[in-house]
């Protein structure tokens, strides 16, 4: 049936919740594209035929062919901005390193823009706040407080903080720190907010 793979690349998105990035589908986006190709073909050729032969009958059966075209077009196009739209949430929840999961599930084009879009943040950002920059991406909410509880999921080594203190970071301490100091390291999963 016509538009059926281009709606289960749309499908195949919505199972997957936000925030979570399936797997490129090249094989996908490869059959809509093969569907496509053959639907212009044909008709070419009832245009052609209906053009030099005079059959009026054919322009319904075109007409259908063009309005598949186009619903596979919006389709995959859709497709690839909401892919487009969970890698830029992905950079503003992981930072500018993604996990290896997660790239594994991005085709090279998508990485491509992925540290395009890296770059141009990370130049905005150098932009604000006088020399030293501004980091945006630090208070992804707003802080009720400046200090935090945190707890280390797993060994991180030495951690330094604005004051020059080095706190060790071993698996299952607790430590009160800067809340923006420790944001990042909470989003990577090396720490956690502990919630009293």
């Amino acid at each position: 049936m016509f538009c059926e793979k281009a709606i289960e690349l749309i499908r195949e998105l919505q199972r997957m919740g936000d925030g979570q990035l399936p797997a490129f589908n090249e094989d996908g986006i490869r059959q809509v594209l093969e569907e496509m190709k053959a639907l212009y073909q044909q008709n070419q050729s009832d245009v052609n035929e209906a053009k030099t032969e005079g059959r009026n009958e054919l322009i319904p059966t075109i007409k259908f062919r063009h309005c598949c075209l186009f619903r596979n077009q919006r389709c995959i196009a859709a497709y690839l901005y909401d892919r487009l739209l969970r890698i830029r949430a992905l950079r503003w929840e992981y930072g500018s390193v993604l996990p290896t999961a997660i790239r594994f599930h991005m085709c090279a084009e998508e990485l491509e823009w992925f540290n395009q879009y890296k770059k141009s943040l990370a130049t905005y950002m150098r932009s604000l706040g006088g020399e030293e920059g501004l980091d945006i991406t630090q208070d992804v909410k707003p802080p009720k407080s400046l200090y935090i509880e945190v707890r280390c999921l797993k060994d991180h080594g030495e951690f330094e903080i604005d004051d020059g203190t080095i706190i060790l970071l071993k698996k299952n301490s607790q430590h009160f720190l800067p809340r923006w100091k420790c944001e990042q390291l909470i989003r990577q999963g090396v720490l956690e907010h502990v919630v009293s």
